[in-house]
């Protein structure tokens, strides 16, 4: 079934309910995964979501949207479901992603970022309620995530092979960056909470997008997404004050001091950007999505960034900085 008759179904969908009898749904956006979006009008503006079955599933969504609400935070509210067709009807949240806004006015930036930060610290104790019903960010999924890195972005798309040497060494960067996050306090992590995936709203700014996969995981992860972002990069001496407001704000019940919060959110963040890194050139070649490839670089050079002051990463930044950088910088990646 071609994405025609799948947009037909959609439309004819969408009609059957009042004020949608003349809808005519117009791409919103496209996503990373086989989801699509439509902006349609009604009595005000809504989003479409198609979701193919058996690729995806509205489930967990439609789940988690409901999760996000209890905490009052401001994310699509689902009007109208077909979970068997994957059709949802959402409201719509806008369309100025904090991308867009931080790009085009960076001196809001500390205003955006505070508002994302006080919406984590909710997602954070208001999920406290939820997390035991979300999948578990266990030692298997993590592993799992760095096994993309290596298989897809060197072997793949690099063709960098690894010594029994090279093995080893990256085996020990896999443990130490799976047993930090394993170490840390267990929360509700969204697991995608960045730049594009938050919208610039006018009232209870910011809007969450794109929750689907939350998980239970560590402290940590979310926030090491959204300020350590695969696509827009602040100095260091920023990123850590944002790290510390946040910080300053937990509840403390997480038995790390400043030291020991800010060293699992680097191995965080190694592990986070090596699994991107490995995403983006399998979407390459898996999926035919070349646009996520020229933010490699990017992800990798945060690693490059802290490398120095973990001895443990030295095999990691020695790839990175001599087989693998390298080769993507001259082919303009």
């Amino acid at each position: 079934m071609n994405s025609d008759e799948r947009l037909d179904q959609l439309t004819a969908w969408i009609r059957q309910f009042e004020g949608f009898a003349d809808a005519r749904p117009l791409p919103a956006s496209g996503d990373a995964s086989f989801r699509r979006y439509f902006r349609v009008q009604g009595n005000g503006s809504y989003i479409l979501m198609d979701a193919p079955p058996p690729q995806e599933d509205c489930r967990p969504f439609v789940d988690i949207a409901g999760y996000l609400a209890s905490m009052g935070l401001n994310s699509p509210r689902v009007i109208e479901a077909n979970l068997d067709r994957g059709f949802l009807l959402l409201t719509d949240l806008g369309s100025v992603q904090f991308l867009e806004e931080l790009e085009s006015n960076p001196d809001g930036a500390e205003r955006l970022y505070r508002d994302a930060l006080d919406a984590l610290l909710v997602l954070q104790s208001g999920g406290a309620d939820f997390q035991d019903k979300l999948p578990p960010y266990d030692s298997r999924l993590l592993q799992f995530e760095l096994s993309l890195f290596h298989d897809w972005l060197c072997e793949k798309h690099l063709g960098i092979t690894f010594s029994e040497s090279d093995e080893q060494h990256w085996q020990q960067c896999c443990d130490l960056l799976v047993t930090s996050a394993l170490d840390q306090k267990r929360v509700f992590v969204h697991r995608d909470y960045h730049s594009r995936n938050l919208m610039v709203t006018e009232s209870e700014n910011p809007g969450v997008l794109d929750f689907q996969d939350a998980v239970e995981g560590p402290l940590t992860y979310d926030l090491v997404s959204l300020l350590k972002d695969c696509y827009v990069k602040w100095p260091a001496d920023k990123i850590y004050e944002r790290v510390m407001y946040f910080y300053d704000r937990l509840p403390r019940d997480h038995d790390l001091d400043e030291a020991a919060f800010i060293s699992r959110f680097d191995l965080m963040g190694v592990q986070r950007h090596l699994k991107a890194a490995g995403i983006f050139a399998r979407l390459l070649h898996r999926d035919g999505k070349s646009g996520y490839l020229k933010d490699v670089p990017r992800t990798l050079t945060y690693i490059v960034d802290i490398a120095s002051k973990y001895e443990q990463l030295g095999f990691l930044e020695k790839l990175i900085t001599t087989r693998v950088l390298p080769p993507l910088k001259e082919a303009g990646q």
